[in-house]
């Protein structure tokens, strides 16, 4: 679209309709493009720049529609939606692809010996560490010794969690043994969100009208949250662990991997990519990222609060993370 920029276009809000499937999706696809962790900080801070200027009214002359609608995905894919500082690169949401198809691919590459399982749980906990945090809800930070728990306890449950299931399928057929990654990621997921979001738990994370307009912290919300997301990440994490192990399993007992062993993990990453490049912004796609509940079913003082102060609202809105 080319010509002068509408000034009644709501950028605070994706383009595409959030309230169904496809619009989500649409949404994510482009939250999610890998392309975004090579911009340099220049092309961030103009887009930034495009971004705030539209909303203070001014509008750069030959500005397009799709101009603003880029400069504002390019703001969101680097920039905290609640607190607005700019998020670890490794941990924003487009690096997520490249990022986990590197890790898990090696993860069920390497997956036989107790070093290997040791050393690539602790790199892709870390990973998920950074990703959590950076992710998180609301404006409320964590301290260093919370973050610091929350780090320790999620690796240590998702490395105890894959060498106990690697004891187990010491009996079974290797194709087994080929799921046990996806086992512990399923429950380091369980331990490693809740706990790197354990503030949002304790304080709650904030509440809106519709409108935007700030109406308290809930605790309530926080925890409906965390639960959509973790659904989100296991399912996203399925197909790229799910799939390529009945692929790899054949092609080993190929000739071409026995005369080139090494390639295995080159083509086990490639695999769990393509794989994720589908699955990582259809899963995030799941849940609405602006998130609501009712206003019955937050805390009883939030809700006398605000049924007092707001007598006709029915439903709160949040932001759950990612």
């Amino acid at each position: 679209m080319s010509g002068e920029v509408p000034p009644n276009i709501n950028i605070k809000e994706p383009r595409w309709d959030q309230s169904t499937f496809v619009g989500r999706a649409n949404h994510f696809f482009t939250v999610t493009d890998p392309r975004n962790i090579l911009l340099t900080n220049e092309q961030l801070e103009n887009a930034r720049k495009v971004v705030h200027d539209y909303r203070q009214g001014i509008v750069p002359a030959g500005l397009t529609e799709n101009e603003l609608w880029r400069a504002k995905y390019v703001c969101d894919s680097a920039f905290h939606p609640d607190t607005g500082e700019k998020m670890i690169l490794i941990g924003r949401m487009s690096a997520q692809v490249p990022m986990n198809m590197t890790i898990t691919g090696c993860m069920m590459t390497f997956y036989r010996t107790t070093p290997a399982v040791l050393f690539w749980q602790w790199i892709n906990q870390s990973f998920n560490a950074v990703v959590n945090y950076t992710n998180r809800s609301g404006d409320a930070p964590l301290t260093v010794n919370e973050l610091g728990t929350a780090y320790v306890s999620a690796t240590t449950g998702a490395v105890a969690t894959a060498l106990g299931l690697n004891a187990l399928t010491k009996r079974v057929s290797p194709l087994i043994g080929r799921f046990v990654p996806f086992a512990a990621v399923a429950a380091a997921n369980c331990i490693n969100i809740p706990l790197m979001r354990q503030r949002e738990l304790k304080v709650g994370i904030p509440v809106t009208d519709e409108n935007g307009t700030r109406l308290g912290e809930s605790t309530n919300a926080a925890k409906q949250a965390i639960t959509q997301v973790v659904i989100s990440r296991i399912l996203m994490a399925a197909p790229g662990m799910a799939i390529p192990p009945f692929i790899m399993n054949t092609l080993e007992k190929k000739a071409f991997l026995k005369r080139f062993p090494w390639m295995s993990a080159p083509i086990q990453v490639t695999l769990v990519g393509f794989c994720l490049v589908f699955a990582t912004p259809l899963c995030c796609a799941l849940f609405p990222q602006k998130s609501s509940m009712s206003v019955t079913s937050l805390e009883d003082e939030l809700r006398d609060s605000i049924q007092r102060s707001h007598p006709e609202l029915r439903r709160v809105y949040f932001n759950k993370g990612l």
